[in-house]
């Protein structure tokens, strides 16, 4: 959510769905200092998924399917968010990483990166070069497909969170963190036949849920990180799915305070 709440412009809640023997902590410091950098850490091929520095940069990804599968020969798309998290505003981080980075070493995939003065979309193909969009305030979901046209899974979701953020109208950024805590909960698919994806590859229709329950595979943890106009970012962390599990403040992280880190 950018642009919608007062007094939290950037709000950005997110399922981490991933394979479940697949080592990760769910929140840690992922960087001390300069800026400091909150986020989960991949145990096996390091980075993360989504990431937040003092500044209320927030960077996230999501893969891009591929037939072939993630070719191990390439650098991880974990240290993307980390990349973008590095800078003290979106605008920058967006500039200055994507005229750098080399989009054929890495396994392509998705990204927003955002703060409370602009969001953006990225794209990282197999080859080409780098896709910069900057969206305009309002909701914006993204899953394992493109911004554009909107998914099953990204429609279904969408309407899910309008409605969900319309019931609590004008309990500022709490009810609309609550609203979307909800939403990240929710396991009903967005549409109940197997479907395709862009790789070509049949998927049962549990994945089209906010929150996935399969074989071998599903939501391993849950983040929503509220970024507001002044002030450090509140970030709450669910150590599994949220529906069986709390999301709890770890926003201690910021000043080091003992107990605030999440085991995975």
């Amino acid at each position: 959510m950018f642009g919608m709440v007062p007094d939290a412009p950037l709000i950005v809640a997110a399922n981490r769905d991933e394979r479940l023997d697949r080592p990760a902590v769910p929140i840690t410091v992922l960087r001390e200092r300069e800026p400091r950098i909150l986020g989960g850490r991949d145990e096996l091929a390091g980075g993360t998924w989504l990431a937040v520095n003092e500044h209320g940069v927030v960077a996230g990804l999501t893969n891009q399917p591929s037939f072939a599968g993630r070719d191990p020969s390439k650098r991880s798309r974990g240290e993307l968010p980390l990349a973008f998290a590095s800078y003290a505003s979106a605008a920058e981080a967006v500039r200055t990483v994507s005229a750098e980075l080399d989009p054929a070493s890495y396994n392509p995939c998705w990204m927003l990166v955002g703060d409370t003065e602009a969001l953006f979309f990225i794209g990282i193909p197999a080859s080409g070069p780098v896709e910069v969009e900057q969206l305009s305030p309002g909701l914006h979901v993204l899953e394992n497909a493109a911004l554009r046209p909107q998914s099953a899974k990204a429609a279904f979701v969408t309407g899910l969170v309008t409605q969900a953020v319309a019931d609590r109208a004008g309990s500022g950024a709490a009810g609309a963190v609550t609203a979307l805590e909800a939403v990240l909960a929710d396991h009903r698919p967005a549409i109940s036949e197997w479907r395709t994806d862009p790789a070509g590859r049949a998927r049962p229709p549990q994945l089209t849920a906010a929150c996935v329950h399969a074989e071998a595979y599903g939501t391993r943890s849950a983040m929503t990180v509220s970024v507001p106009g002044a002030g450090l970012p509140s970030v709450r962390v669910a150590d599994g799915r949220p529906c069986e599990h709390d999301l709890r403040d770890v926003s201690g992280l910021w000043v080091g305070q003992p107990g605030a880190r999440l085991a995975g």
